[in-house]
């Protein structure tokens, strides 16, 4: 038995030192083009999507993915609302929509609508990759769309911050002028 690794490449096929150092080469130069980074969005929505899978899982009984529709997703939503970090003011809470209350309060710590709104694009996006249909998305339902929406609502309600949509920018329109080769 060898202890030295990499050793017992060439073994077998040729006592050449250059073959097997050749041979260790070309197998490198695979593992390098074969390994793509993955990107920060796909790596997120990998384990996002793993993530409701252990949810449906851990449910009683345990659900399959196909099996799954929009209510279930409504449950996973609100389960994670345990795990936030947003503090949303409850409606008789002195700091009630104070962007930056002043001092602590015992209202509750939820899930930004943002990361909400995020999550529900990459599972969904997950969902169709994974061999689901755009047409029986449980991500892509009405009721997933109303319940953001509240969701948007309550907390710039209760935090006192506006969710305006961005505008578009116009773009400046050019006018023939004479001379003007561009024109």
């Amino acid at each position: 038995m060898s202890t030295s690794k990499g050793n017992d490449v060439g073994e077998g096929s040729s006592s050449n030192s250059s073959s097997s150092s050749s041979l260790v080469a070309v197998i490198e130069d695979r593992n390098q083009t074969a390994v793509v980074p993955v990107s920060r969005y796909e790596s997120q929505k990998r384990r996002d999507w793993y993530t409701f899978g252990q949810y449906l899982r851990n449910q009683r009984p345990p659900l399959a993915i196909c099996q799954c529709n929009s209510s279930h997703v409504l449950d996973f939503l609100r389960y994670l609302d345990q795990f936030g970090k947003t503090k949303v003011h409850l409606n008789g809470c002195g700091f009630f929509g104070q962007p930056e209350p002043p001092g602590p309060c015992t209202c509750p710590l939820r899930q930004a609508w943002g990361s909400l709104d995020a999550l529900i694009g990459r599972l969904r996006a997950a969902y169709e990759e994974n061999g689901g249909s755009s047409d029986t998305n449980p991500f892509a339902s009405g009721a997933i769309r109303v319940y953001l929406r509240e969701v948007k609502d309550s907390q710039s309600k209760a935090r006192g911050i506006p969710y305006k949509k961005k505008k578009k920018k116009k773009i400046p329109t050019h006018t023939h002028q004479p001379g003007n080769p561009l024109n």
